[in-house]
């Protein structure tokens, strides 16, 4: 801000940047893109995932001697997956870290690395199943309920899978791979 530049008129420019930079991505978005933004099946798992947890995590809150097994069944089958994406991820991220500037952000949390049709779906089933873990949790404490909140390991992962394989990520500053 400068001395003379009012509180308004920062505010303003600082929008006007803020929204040159979104036009700048979503234009970098249509030219790696194009019409069909890949990747729909992991945004697919991830909401299936995300009911699944949710349906499993509410029967066994509600009536745990029938389906707590269940639930901790699909708790447990979530977080093996999940670290099992994670390991596939960590192997691509680093294989196309050659070559782009692959962030952390970027990479399972899909900041600036990927189009708001992927990335609020798969953010999204990451916040419903971090909030339905802690209720089930909360519901019924010192309980196997507890061990849901492991699941959302597998929403996190899946974010990382998109971003690992179809991320848009800056080139690398000097030019050079590794």
């Amino acid at each position: 801000m400068t001395p003379r530049e009012t509180a308004a008129e920062a505010r303003a420019r600082v929008e006007a940047s803020r929204d040159q930079v979104r036009a700048e991505r979503a234009a970098r978005f249509a030219v790696v893109f194009g019409d069909e933004v890949p990747g729909r099946w992991i945004v697919v798992a991830s909401a299936a995932s995300t009911v699944i947890f949710a349906v499993v995590t509410l029967l066994a809150a509600v009536w745990p001697d029938r389906f707590i097994s269940v639930f901790f069944a699909v708790a447990l089958a979530w977080f093996v997956i999940g670290c099992g994406v994670f390991m596939v991820d960590i192997v691509l991220a680093a294989c196309r870290s050659r070559s782009v500037d692959v962030g952390i952000g970027g990479l399972f949390f899909l900041a600036g690395s990927a189009p708001s049709s992927r990335r609020t779906p798969l953010l999204a089933s990451l916040v419903v199943q971090v909030a339905v873990a802690l209720a089930g949790a909360a519901a019924r404490p010192f309980t196997p309920l507890a061990f849901g909140t492991l699941a959302p390991v597998l929403a996190l992962a899946l974010c990382g899978l998109w971003g690992a394989r179809h991320g848009v990520f800056p080139e690398r500053p000097d030019g050079s791979s590794r």
